[in-house]
């Protein structure tokens, strides 16, 4: 269940930019709206992969203070991800782009999953499951999202990211509390 939430906590900013997208594209094809989920869905499962291999690389180094940075890296980009719902800014339509720029703006929307691939170096957590749950949420709901931003537009695509920054402070702050109450 914790890993689901952290997926679609994870794909709330290439949620709203699905939904921004659909909002502004409103010719959007079936296959371009899996183009788009696809490649935001492989590169938010890619990232957290990354992010795990790089902190393996330190993680006997900060063994002890692992849970604050945890905490620290998803309080930090929960609040971004509220602070962002409201400066929300006119995005470009997606679709009319190459795979390429999808690819930057996939990079672009998934490196907190690379901060949160970190954390995962300090957890016991099966990176490869979780990686592909990560990438599987983003397809699922980038499709859907762009669907409803044809229909809800820009209306939605704030709440999208104050409802995934809340998630990823619960998730830091849940962290930091099993690990002081177990040291106890």
């Amino acid at each position: 269940m914790e890993i689901l939430l952290l997926a679609f906590a994870l794909a709330m900013d290439s949620v709203a930019l699905s939904i921004a997208s659909g909002a502004k594209c409103r010719t959007l094809s079936f296959l371009q709206v899996l183009k788009t989920a696809l490649i935001f869905g492989v590169f938010q499962a890619l990232m957290p992969f990354l992010g795990y291999i790089l902190g393996l690389s330190f993680v006997n180094f900060i063994q002890e203070i692992d849970h604050f940075i945890a905490f620290g890296i998803l309080g930090f980009l929960g609040a971004k991800m509220i602070l962002e719902a409201h400066h929300t800014k006119d995005e470009p339509c997606l679709i009319n782009l190459s795979s390429k720029d999808l690819a930057l703006g996939a990079v672009a929307t998934s490196i907190d999953a690379l901060a949160v691939g970190i954390t995962f170096s300090f957890a016991n957590v099966d990176v490869t499951y979780s990686c592909l749950i990560i990438g599987t949420v983003c397809f699922v709901l980038c499709t859907a999202a762009c669907y409803v931003g044809k229909i809800l537009g820009a209306w939605l695509e704030a709440k999208a990211l104050v409802l995934g920054g809340l998630i990823l402070i619960g998730l830091g702050t849940k962290i930091l509390i099993t690990h002081l109450v177990d040291h106890i």
